[in-house]
């Protein structure tokens, strides 16, 4: 038996994931991609045979693009088989008064975003030409047609404008599995855990399963979802609900097919605001997956399949062939994140970590960010363990209280009054006390680069920018005389020229998504 001074300088050789679908299966390549695996240093990935994915989570960020390619993943083969097509942001419509108002917030950062802040030059017009977005990057222009964000015949990962995915959860968790099994060397075991053995100071040693395997770790990744099956039922770490404060905790999900075979593929998320929640509208290669979030507190069941139903019916209601659907699956979720994310030897990731809600699709980057800081600040030993662990909890607490401030700011802009819901997202003690402060600031300092705390942010100053802009956000005209305004009103009128010729060029040159996803789909993959 190891003594208190051997456990510490133990070795980490041993990286046990439990749970597989896209969470286990996405951190298994990232970690493997990042370390050479062998005998003296393994990953185990055990997963139970009868869980199924949830799939909810349909679209990425472009991370996901660097993450692909470094764990070598082709990209056209990618988009084959994972119903996949290319996402360049997200779609508002009727969140500011539910009367048909929209507006973008696209991967692209506004051009010359470091030399000038284009949002001050924008807001000084009383009824600007266009939206901000438009003003400020083509791309808004690209999804209005429905194109995509790159040229036919370019390689794999270029790209014209900034894109993520739109992908099928189940194809890509299975994409995945393979590669991580037959190319980066992780070993793959198929059971239920009914067994967890500890330590004298209460590290995971070994897992059973019920098929009488005993799996041996120094630290283990909870990727089990919602069940949470380490973290959760055995080291009973709580979440820390958000529910005050973004108030969706149901989902009616259910996947369309399109009404003829060239129908246009959205290069956008599409999210519609409903009396109680918002509709999710994500485009793939050969159907779209549909869902409408929304608050048990503010609708009834049967309130929420209607709203669903009639967003189906109206969205189809131009076209000859109407689209079909499935029965929808109702999903329930209690919004929050882990008070600790990684406790002694377990690190939870993926839904195990926390869910709020998929507006934004912050689900799967946050797997990428988690997998990426854990290799990147891998223990080498027990000692070490508890310092990074540390590190790691302090900053994925202030990374999920980022997102969930980010995503209140679309609901309490809105100026709805159709429903308590809204009006309820109003409410100052709904609203963290953080983005109090921030939207003080902000009534006379638009937010800009300076803002941003790391390389990484999830949401940098731009996409502020775009949803206070997009939202119709209102600042009062500073008295502070800055040299700065008057060189950026004429540098911006010049950027403002560039983008609609840039917008010109790409409109004639870029496919559309499905051009794009056809042309993949039909070239042989010899030559990939």
């Amino acid at each position: 038996m190891l003594n208190k001074n051997q456990t510490a300088e133990q070795a980490v050789k041993q990286i046990v994931i439990v749970g597989g679908g896209t969470a286990g299966w996405l951190t298994a390549c990232v970690l493997a991609a990042e370390f050479q695996l062998s005998d003296d240093f393994s990953l185990t990935v055990v997963e139970s045979p009868d869980t199924p994915t949830i799939g909810v989570g349909e679209g990425t960020w472009p991370s996901m693009r660097s993450t692909l390619k470094k764990i070598g993943i082709n990209e056209a083969e990618f988009l084959r088989r994972c119903q996949g097509s290319l996402k360049q942001g997200t779609f508002f419509r009727d969140w500011l008064h539910g009367k048909g108002e929209s507006y973008y917030h696209p991967f692209s950062t506004p051009i010359g975003y470091s030399e000038a802040n284009l949002a001050e030059v924008w807001l000084e017009s009383d009824q600007p030409e266009q939206s901000f977005a438009h003003t400020v990057t083509p791309q808004c222009r690209i999804c209005d047609e429905a194109g995509t964000a790159k040229q036919l015949g370019i390689p794999d990962y270029a790209y014209a404008l900034n894109y993520g995915y739109h992908l099928d959860a189940v194809a890509f968790a299975a994409m995945l599995t393979e590669r991580a099994v037959a190319g980066l060397g992780v070993t793959h075991i198929v059971g239920h855990i009914d067994g967890v053995l500890c330590d004298s100071e209460g590290y995971i040693e070994t897992l059973k399963t019920t098929n009488g395997q005993t799996v041996s770790g120094d630290l283990f990744i909870d990727c089990s979802g919602f069940s949470g099956l380490l973290v959760e039922q055995h080291y009973n770490i709580p979440l820390k609900s958000v529910g005050s404060i973004l108030f969706n905790d149901r989902a009616l999900a259910t996947q369309v097919s399109y009404p003829s075979s060239d129908a246009k593929i959205k290069s956008t998320t599409w999210a519609s605001a409903q009396t109680a929640g918002w509709v999710w509208d994500i485009g793939l290669r050969e159907r779209r997956g549909v869902g409408y979030v929304y608050s048990s507190a503010h609708t009834e069941p049967s309130a929420a399949e209607r709203v669903l139903e009639d967003y189906l019916r109206n969205e189809t209601a131009h076209t000859k062939e109407k689209a079909t659907y499935n029965t929808p699956r109702l999903l329930s979720f209690q919004p929050g994140y882990r008070e600790t994310f990684w406790y002694k030897n377990c690190v939870a990731m993926g839904m195990a970590a926390g869910f709020v809600e998929p507006l934004e699709a912050s689900a799967l980057v946050l797997v990428e960010l988690g997998a990426r800081a854990l290799a990147d600040r891998f223990p080498a030993t027990r000692a070490a363990m508890a310092i990074q662990a540390d590190r790691y909890n302090r900053e994925f607490t202030a990374r999920w209280e980022h997102i969930v401030e980010f995503l209140k700011l679309h609901y309490l802009l809105s100026k709805r009054e159709d429903s308590d819901y809204w009006r309820d997202h109003r409410q100052e003690t709904t609203i963290p006390k953080t983005l109090q402060a921030r939207l003080l600031l902000w009534q006379s300092e638009i937010p800009w680069h300076g803002e941003d705390q790391r390389a990484d942010e999830l949401f940098p100053s731009a996409s502020y920018q775009y949803v206070l802009m997009g939202m119709g956000f209102k600042t009062q005209r500073t008295q502070i005389p800055r040299r700065r305004m008057h060189q950026q009103r004429s540098q911006s009128h010049e950027l403002f020229r560039d983008v609609q010729q840039q917008a010109q060029r790409m409109s004639q040159h870029l496919p559309s998504n499905r051009r794009l996803l056809s042309d993949l789909l039909h070239r042989d993959f010899a030559t990939l």
